[in-house]
């Protein structure tokens, strides 16, 4: 179909490229509420003198959770412009968090474009080799493998 052929032409880097979003600072106050809005108070996350005298690190470290939910973020970030259509999280083939995240440190979302499945009904199925990097280190906050389901929004068929 033309028109989903279009949605996937916006979604999708160029072959070979990847879509990257601007870096954002993980300070404390966004540790410390996202500890709250999860009711989970773990000390090594939001209590920074617990985290420098008893934890491993020397200092909080971003919640695991916090950095996966900034994918939309950073990925839509990465978009630079309005979507036709809504893009909705659909899960993940595989998830993995290998290296910490120190308060205060600068991280970015990286995408790629593993494949797109046309479901038809005005739906696309789209797999993103997905990683959020932290400025200056080698090894990676995050990597995934992210799925998003294009949904029509009855536009993009009307034009098609």
């Amino acid at each position: 179909m033309q028109g989903l052929d279009k949605i996937i032409e916006y979604y999708a880097p160029a072959e070979g490229q990847l879509r990257v979003s601007d870096w954002l600072v993980l300070d404390q106050d966004r540790l410390t509420t996202f500890g709250e809005v999860t009711l989970d108070p773990d000390p090594l996350h939001v209590d920074p003198d617990f985290a420098r005298e008893h934890g491993p690190f020397g200092t909080t470290i971003s919640f695991g959770f916090l950095t996966a939910s900034l994918l939309t973020y950073f990925f839509r970030q990465s978009l630079r412009g309005s979507a036709p259509g809504y893009a909705l999280n659909y899960g993940f083939n595989r998830l993995r968090l290998p290296q910490v995240v120190p308060v205060g440190s600068r991280v970015r979302g990286v995408f790629g474009l593993l494949g797109a499945e046309d479901r038809g009904a005005g739906k696309v199925l789209m797999r993103y080799d997905t990683r959020v990097e932290i400025e200056g280190e080698d090894k990676p906050a995050l990597v995934a493998e992210w799925l998003t389901m294009w949904v029509d929004d009855g536009i993009v068929r009307k034009k098609g």
